[in-house]
């Protein structure tokens, strides 16, 4: 069974990078640039992990977070947040939100393939 990847990212190159090096490894992939259909794509979709930016437009990375956690048909879909906020605290408060992952921007491949295949195993 392929695994169903969600890449959240409102970033083009970014989004098309995540997506692209996905694809590559055998993954079937749903981009979304607008924070404000993340559950109904994800509904739709049924992903077995979301690849979720924090810094989103309209709506923050950590709300989608929390509202995918308490979400009863996609509350035990893993999230890998992977984002430019790397201050201290900020992974904590990312974790407390239900990240189950977390990887700074910039992200290399070979850390984020990892990661991914850790949660899609």
């Amino acid at each position: 069974m392929e695994k169903r990847i969600l890449v959240v990212e409102d970033n083009d190159l970014n989004r098309k990078l995540f997506c692209d090096v996905l694809k590559a490894n055998g993954f079937v992939v749903e981009p979304a640039a607008d924070g404000k259909r993340v559950l109904e794509t994800a509904h739709n979709f049924k992903p077995h992990l979301v690849i979720m930016d924090i810094q989103l437009p309209h709506v923050s990375g950590l709300e989608l977070i929390e509202a995918l956690k308490n979400d009863v048909g996609l509350a035990a879909t893993p999230v890998l947040a992977v984002t430019a906020y790397a201050g201290t605290g900020d992974e904590q408060r990312i974790r407390d939100a239900g990240a189950e992952g977390y990887l700074a921007k910039p992200v290399s491949i070979g850390p984020f393939l990892t990661a991914v295949r850790t949660f899609v195993a």
